[in-house]
């Protein structure tokens, strides 16, 4: 039908028909720039709050756009630090995201310096060597090494969180190397409301066993919600409303 359509109406009327198409629908559609819809779930959560603008932590932040869990909330007035070990990261930030901050190094227990792993998609660059190795099989490949500086988070936010600014949501995305960053900040300093943190292979039923999970936990926060990979956390002191 659609071809038929194509083919055998004039292109103004099926131009006129397009845009009334997408005029109709549109009112119904909401785009997730995410890779598992999880800003849309974090725009549910920040409705039941009643916040409708704020500031976010994107670390390992990979692309503006491209898997951003950040991108949906920037279109709508939010900002945020932006942190990526990329090389060309922070260029590519300030041009598609002026209003954020971004910060182009690694993120370790410690400052210093790591082997830091890239792929043929970056999405998958990482400062894990074992988590590199799982990786590094067709159509992925590791086609550079590098030597990357890295500091603490805690560095990070002291050096970069303006002043009286509160943290509504941080994302972490770090191949493996999450531990690290957790184990790396000031939790009793910078306590966003809701972090989101990518485990793979992990279900929702054994997920107060995982190293990553207790670690948080320790530092006072609580499973919320899940997409397929992304695991969601609120500051115990977070008290939500009924949805």
């Amino acid at each position: 039908m659609y071809k038929f359509l194509i083919n055998h109406i004039p292109i103004a009327l099926y131009t006129e028909l397009a845009k009334f198409k997408n005029k109709l629908t549109g009112v119904y559609v909401n785009k997730s720039y995410s890779q598992e819809g999880e800003d849309l779930v974090l725009a549910r959560i920040f409705e039941n709050l009643n916040i409708s603008a704020g500031f976010f932590v994107d670390i390992g932040a990979h692309h503006p756009i491209r898997f951003s869990n950040t991108y949906y909330f920037y279109q709508r007035g939010w900002q945020g630090i932006n942190v990526d070990a990329l090389p060309g990261t922070k260029c590519l930030f300030e041009r598609v995201r002026p209003r954020d901050i971004t910060v182009e190094c690694g993120v370790g227990e410690s400052s210093g310096s790591l082997k830091y792993f890239l792929f043929n998609d970056p999405a998958l660059n990482t400062f894990s060597e074992q988590e590199a190795k799982k990786k590094n099989f067709p159509p992925f490949h590791i086609i550079e090494t590098l030597e990357v500086s890295v500091v603490t988070l805690k560095q990070i936010l002291d050096q970069n969180l303006p002043k009286d600014v509160e943290i509504d949501f941080m994302t972490i995305d770090a191949e493996g190397f999450d531990d690290q960053i957790i184990a790396s900040n000031d939790w009793n300093r910078y306590r966003p409301r809701i972090i989101l943190i990518e485990l793979l292979n992990t279900e929702i039923l054994t997920i107060n066993s995982h190293p990553i999970a207790q670690l948080l936990q320790l530092n006072n926060y609580r499973i919320y919600a899940k997409t397929f990979n992304t695991f969601f956390f609120l500051a115990n002191e977070l008290l939500l409303p009924n949805a």
